[in-house]
């Protein structure tokens, strides 16, 4: 009895060992612990004529927070126009590929609804580290790993804009997302509890690049596989969209001559404010009614970024039907061709 139980009491330990070792080294121990967090502060962020402008700028031309994600659109409409009125009150994500409800909240002061009640830090720790104002985990289709990149200023200028919307009362269901994604995704909020610097401007591709992160270009215009983009195939297309009973694959974005190698400043800023290139209308899954509002200057530096990227033969052509392609390994009109 005594060589069985201490038989057994190793084989425990060892399991233990193994079933340490195994979570280290796989998914971690923040599905399991919490997302990491820092603690909330008091600060709050002055309003200012020239937040208020640079905030409206960044989340109604670049990012899209209050005409994109954080508002219903009418995909009938060329770019998706939001109804007036209803900048920022939220919606249900209508993308049927998410892992669950997806719910962008209402982020307009409206106390019973909205985010009238939020401290403008709590509203930082969403936006830029993906900390819910109730302590969740945002769903990473909310871009915080890209606004990590924001700067402090900018940050303070988007909450300062939030904060001038008028309130709506805009009641939604909270998000629920599916096992195991609501515990997996505990691993991608990260603190930031250094300074984040201006991005140089007299540098376009250095702003570039600040622009294309903000805008999140990356997340729609680069392959995934399971989450995670597809080695070797930045910006390259190919990525599936799909809402509200549309999809369409994305466009190759490098200086190939699959991509947009025959682009030139002209026709990227034809394309950005019309949705048009030349005679080609783009999906409407392009939100061309966020990014038309853009400044030339932005638009040039985002151009400046693009032709700075790795050159990848990547043929992606909506007017043919979906075929699997080897090399983003998705399903994409001229997939078979590459």
């Amino acid at each position: 009895m005594k060589k069985l139980c201490k038989f057994l009491s190793y084989a425990l330990l060892t399991l233990v060992v193994l079933l340490v070792v195994g979570i280290s080294l796989t998914i971690g121990w923040r599905p399991i612990l919490g997302p990491k967090a820092r603690p909330l502060t008091a600060r709050q962020f002055e309003a200012t004529p020239q937040r208020l402008q640079r905030g409206h700028y960044i989340a109604t031309a670049l990012s899209g927070c209050t005409t994109g994600c954080h508002a219903p659109r009418n995909l009938s409409a060329a770019g998706g126009f939001v109804a007036p009125g209803m900048e920022g009150a939220g919606q249900v994500m209508p993308i049927p590929t998410l892992p669950g409800r997806v719910v962008a909240p209402n982020l307009t002061p409206d106390p019973q609804t909205g985010a009238g009640n939020w401290t403008d830090d709590q509203l930082a720790r969403a936006i830029r580290e993906g900390i819910g104002h109730d302590g969740r985990t945002l769903f990473p289709f909310m871009p915080y790993p890209n606004f990590r990149s924001m700067s402090d200023e900018d940050l303070a200028s988007v909450i300062v804009y939030l904060r001038s919307l008028p309130p709506v009362h805009h009641e939604l269901p909270a998000t629920e997302i599916i096992f195991p994604v609501k515990y997996l995704m505990r691993s991608a909020p990260e603190p930031i509890t250094e300074a984040v610097a201006a991005p140089d401007r007299s540098d376009p591709v250095k702003y570039g690049r600040y622009l294309v992160t903000l805008g999140s270009c990356r997340e729609c215009h680069t392959p995934q596989e399971k989450g995670q983009a597809v080695p070797g195939m930045e910006l390259a297309g190919g990525f599936t969209v799909a809402e509200s009973g549309l999809s369409a694959a994305t466009a190759n974005l490098t200086s190939d001559a699959s991509g947009i190698s025959y682009y030139d400043e002209a026709l990227f800023i034809q394309a950005l404010r019309t949705g048009y290139v030349k005679a080609r209308k783009l999906s409407p899954l392009m939100p061309i009614d966020v990014y038309k509002n853009l400044s030339d200057d932005d638009l040039k530096a985002m151009f400046a970024y693009l032709r700075t990227l790795t050159p990848v033969k990547h043929r992606v052509d909506n007017s043919l039907p979906p075929t699997y392609c080897k090399l983003c390994r998705m399903k994409h009109g001229g997939g078979d061709q590459n």
